[in-house]
């Protein structure tokens, strides 16, 4: 805790000061123009990975980067994407998973979440997925926890077309959808042609 008090510190003292017309002008004004849904792991951080500023992404982050199917039941997740969408404008929207990922990693391997009964039922976001199991793979198991990873961007992305907000959208040809894997340790992104189903490394 005294690690946080102290960068507080410091950016009261250095950070704030420096910016004071950003904060100022995002005091009053809140016009992101990027849903960015990616995983609640701390060494994942969208801002550090895109380089965008205070103000310019919208950001939702979920254990698993799971996205629930629309349900007239108002979660949080389901509420921030409609705000995202309906409100703010966003036109685009990212769902991005990471290397090393624990949620997929406890779905490839089937382990036992018997003492984590909230964990178990938030990962059921993920089970058609994982309807391709390591053994569907033929591969490592290290290589099933990878291909798990990269399908359930595709299975979230295909949840997220289920809200209204996004369905209208997308209809209105006023959003883009984009899938991306996001290694760890390389700090590369692959992402996912909608045209081939396939992953290859993001182009700048």
């Amino acid at each position: 805790m005294k690690d946080l008090t102290r960068g507080f510190k410091r950016f009261r003292r250095d950070v704030f000061p420096a910016q004071a017309e950003l904060f100022a002008r995002l005091a009053t004004t809140h016009q992101p123009d990027v849903l960015f849904i990616g995983c609640s792991d701390s060494r994942v951080i969208p801002e550090l990975i895109t380089q965008r500023g205070p103000g310019d992404m919208f950001v939702i982050r979920t254990a698993g980067n799971l996205v629930p199917p629309y349900d007239s039941y108002a979660d949080g997740v389901t509420a921030s994407i409609e705000y995202a969408v309906g409100v703010l404008g966003v036109t685009d929207v990212i769902v991005c998973g990471h290397s090393d990922c624990g949620a997929m990693t406890a779905l490839a391997r089937d382990s036992d979440l018997g003492g984590l009964p909230a964990v178990a039922t938030w990962l059921r976001h993920a089970e058609a997925p994982k309807a391709c199991p390591q053994a569907a793979y033929g591969c490592t198991s290290a290589d099933a926890v990878d291909a798990l990873i990269r399908d359930n961007v595709t299975g979230q992305l295909a949840n997220l077309r289920t809200h209204p907000a996004v369905a209208q959208a997308l209809a209105q040809s006023m959003m883009t959808l984009h899938g991306w894997v996001y290694d760890i340790g390389s700090g590369c992104i692959d992402e996912l042609d909608p045209d081939t189903g396939r992953f290859a490394a993001l182009t700048v």
